[in-house]
């Protein structure tokens, strides 16, 4: 999917969007930092059972694997609970609360997108650049549109396997490398952040040759199709029911968002971003590569790659975002 999604991009384009798409992404990412801690504690106010918690059993161990899968992913999520050690048998409610707290924010956003004209009112932005680089990758793929021939399809689908599968191989070789020079924690030693990055770079560099083409046969929409399969995977992972055994977890997690949220806003109106810059900042960190895309294909589907490329930028900071997190969590539970 981020082969096909990534192979059409027009990344003079995306650079031509300014300081600002990085600086909401930034703030997206300070959200979930400095929103764990302060949830936290906001929470043992009213029933400080929540980081009574010693040992594997502490609270703060498994809002950790939280604050790696909302700045990052679930391969700094992976680290979190081998860095942090967090009891495996309550890990089950993290990971719901994950799930549920992202794709109700998720849901706003999608909603946010339908009418991005009035919240851009609101924001006072200028959404002129982000209308430039719609309107251009749109007009590129109605130009090269045409009927597929059986040999083009057979094309489009070598190419993807094939470059997924040397994705898979070279992640394999790097992770190996870099666990032997960093440790297995590192997020550089992640197999699945190396697939990640090989896939989407691999994407980047054949846009700039004639197989960005393939866009005319439906690249872009065959990987739309992919992500959301993938979104609809995730989903089958979680039991909704554990929930129920863990309400102060659910309390953090979704005071935790609303911490995030009311950040991005604030800045976004301080600055005058326009609410896809809002949207596709917050799920690069709090979806990654499964739902950015997602979430900017529902401005128009022409922009689903701006939201690839963010979310790479939140794999690669997540782990040491987390981190941060998960220490400010530490110190606001006396461990």
């Amino acid at each position: 999917a981020l082969v096909l999604l990534t192979l059409s991009i027009d990344l003079k384009g995306i650079i031509g969007l300014g300081p600002k798409a990085l600086i909401m992404f930034f703030t997206a990412t300070l959200g979930i930092i400095i929103g764990g801690p302060i949830a936290l504690w906001i929470v043992a106010q009213f029933d400080p059972s929540i980081i009574a918690g010693q040992g594997a059993d502490a609270a703060w161990r498994g809002f950790a694997t939280l604050a790696g899968s909302w700045i990052g992913g679930g391969a700094n999520q992976t680290a979190m609970l081998e860095v942090y050690g967090y009891n495996i048998e309550n890990y089950g409610a993290m990971v719901a609360v994950d799930i549920v707290v992202a794709n109700i924010w998720m849901a706003f956003l999608l909603y946010g997108a339908g009418m991005h004209e009035r919240v851009d009112r609101w924001l006072g932005a200028d959404s002129s650049a982000v209308d430039r680089l719609r309107d251009s990758m749109a007009s590129f793929s109605e130009r090269v549109a045409r009927v597929p021939t059986a040999n083009e399809l057979i094309v489009l689908v070598g190419f993807t396997f094939g470059t997924v599968a040397f994705s898979h191989w070279s992640a394999g070789w790097l992770s190996y490398w870099f666990i032997n020079m960093m440790g297995p924690d590192a997020v550089l030693a992640s197999e699945f952040f190396w697939i990640v990055v090989n896939a989407t770079t691999i994407g980047l560099l054949f846009s700039f040759t004639p197989a960005r083409e393939l866009e005319g046969i439906g690249a872009s929409k065959i990987g739309t199709v992919f992500i959301f399969l993938l979104v609809a995977v995730i989903g089958t992972k979680m039991d909704i029911f554990q929930l129920g055994d863990a309400p102060l977890f659910m309390a953090v997690g979704l005071i935790w968002m609303t911490i995030h949220s009311v950040l991005l806003l604030v800045v976004a109106r301080i600055i005058r971003a326009p609410f896809f810059f809002v949207a596709v900042g917050s799920k690069a960190n709090v979806g990654g590569a499964a739902s950015a895309p997602v979430v900017a294909g529902a401005f128009h589907p022409a922009l689903a790659p701006v939201g690839v490329l963010l979310a790479v930028l939140g794999y690669a900071l997540g782990t040491y975002g987390a981190i941060l997190c998960a220490e400010m969590m530490r110190a606001v539970s006396g461990g």
